[in-house]
This record gives C-alpha cells, sequence and structure tokens, in this order.
C-alpha cells in the first residue's frame, strides 16, 4: 500500500478548499460559455448591456471583481495563515452562495442545474472552513 493510500491520510483541509474554488471557477466558465448560445445574448452583448443593465465601466469592475475573487481564492486558500484563510472562506463563500441564488431565479434549466451546483460547491467551501482543525 502506497503513502498516500493510507487508511489515515487526509487531503490538507486548505487544499480541499482551493480545489473547491478551482471547481467553482470551471462551473462558472461553462455556465457563462453556454450562456452564449441563448437567442439575444450576443446581441445584447452588441448593445453593451449585460444581464442587470448597463455594461458600464464601473457594472464591468464590479463582475471582473465578482470574478477574479474565486479565481485567487483558489491560490489564498492554500497560501494563507490557517486563521485568515478560515474566515475567508467562510465570509466569501456565504457571500458567493447568495449571489449564485439571486441568478437562480428566472434562469433556464441548464443554468440554475450547474448554478445548484455552484452553490454546492459554495456551502462546501463554508463547511471545510468551519471545520477547518489546527494543523
Amino acid at each position: 500500500m502506497t503513502e498516500n493510500a493510507s487508511p489515515g491520510w487526509r487531503l490538507p483541509t486548505g487544499l480541499a478548499i482551493s480545489l473547491l474554488w478551482a471547481s467553482l471557477m470551471g462551473l462558472y466558465i461553462y455556465n457563462d460559455y453556454f450562456s452564449l448560445y441563448l437567442p439575444g445574448t450576443l446581441e445584447q452583448m452588441a448593445e453593451h448591456r449585460l444581464a442587470f443593465g448597463p455594461a458600464t465601466p464601473l457594472a464591468l469592475l464590479a463582475v471582473a471583481i465578482l470574478l477574479a475573487v474565486p479565481a485567487l481564492m483558489v491560490f489564498l486558500s492554500a497560501a494563507l495563515p490557517r486563521a485568515i484563510s478560515r474566515g475567508l472562506n467562510i465570509i466569501l463563500g456565504v457571500a458567493y452562495t447568495v449571489v449564485e441564488a439571486l441568478t437562480f431565479v428566472g434562469s433556464p434549466l441548464f443554468y440554475k442545474v450547474v448554478v445548484a451546483l455552484e452553490i454546492v460547491v459554495t456551502l462546501g467551501i463554508v463547511v471545510y472552513a468551519l471545520r477547518w482543525r489546527r494543523d
């Protein structure tokens, strides 16, 4: 039996949370990509409109930050000291769960399925962070 296959081996919590953030990013990318196939999406983009209003510089900045935070959390969850990472993951995990829940309403079925998975992932981040023991 290899060392990693032993019954006592556990994935370090910071790494597990990091992998959950990476999974979330993959789900975001696929949902955004398949949304391009919805009627009117490309026309809306050409008219400089987002789903929630005009694509102003401030709105685009907000969207960029909203998408950049999970990408950065892939690294930060594993690299930051436990106490900081734990708190940040609890706060951001809850915040992103709320954001995802807000996008669920009025969405097409394929989008809802992926958003439901995103919610499971962000709640998983919160649960892992809450249970994170001292090293």
